[in-house]
Parts: structure tokens; sequence; C-alpha cells
């Protein structure tokens, strides 16, 4: 299992962004300062209240359609900055919360 975390200033502004992100509220509240999205069967992004912390970190999520997935985002009003190309490995868009964490959304060339 992996558990990317996510240290916000403001718990219910970050559940705010990240529900718009995801296109759906947290899978599991957690406690009343911490709640949790499964990405995946075993993969979950957890946003924790850790105003010390809050700014510094960095995910990736891989998605089939990176353009569908951009386009999803900015119609819910998360707004990525440019695709861009990573080596000949893929490409990347990334999408940075009020706090100043980075989610990367990724399509991998297979």
């Amino acid at each position: 299992m992996v558990f990317s975390g996510m240290p916000v200033t403001n718990l219910a502004g970050a559940v705010d962004w990240y529900t718009r992100l995801m296109g759906r509220g947290p899978d599991i509240p957690v406690n009343d300062t911490e709640v949790m999205w499964q990405c995946a069967q075993s993969a979950f992004i957890y946003v924790v209240l850790d105003p010390e912390h809050a700014g510094n970190s960095v995910v990736s999520v891989a998605v089939r359609d990176l353009d569908a997935a951009v386009a999803e985002a900015a119609g819910r009003g998360v707004l990525a900055a440019a695709i861009e190309h990573v080596g000949t490995a893929g490409r990347r868009a990334t999408c940075t919360d009020p706090d100043g964490n980075r989610v990367a959304l990724i399509q991998i060339n297979q």
C-alpha cells in the first residue's frame, strides 16, 4: 500500500480543493484533522492539517487520458499548468493546491 501525504494549513479549504480535483469527496474521513482519497486499490492520498510542513509535498497520479483529466479538473475549478512532455516517458500537467503542494497528473507512454 502507498499513502501519499499532503500537509495543509486549512483542512476545510483543502478538502474543497481536493474534492474538486478528484471529482468526489473524501473516501475516508480519518479524524478531525485528516481525510483520505483512494486513488487505486492500494494507493491513497491523505490530506492532513499540519501547518508547519504545508506546501512541501508532491505526488504524481497516473491517468489514462491526460487531456480529459485536465479538462475535467478545470471544469471543477482546478487549473493545471500546461501539459508538458517528460522525455520519452509520457506527459504531465501539475496542479498546485492553495498551500503549494503539487499534484502531477501524468500519462505514461506504453
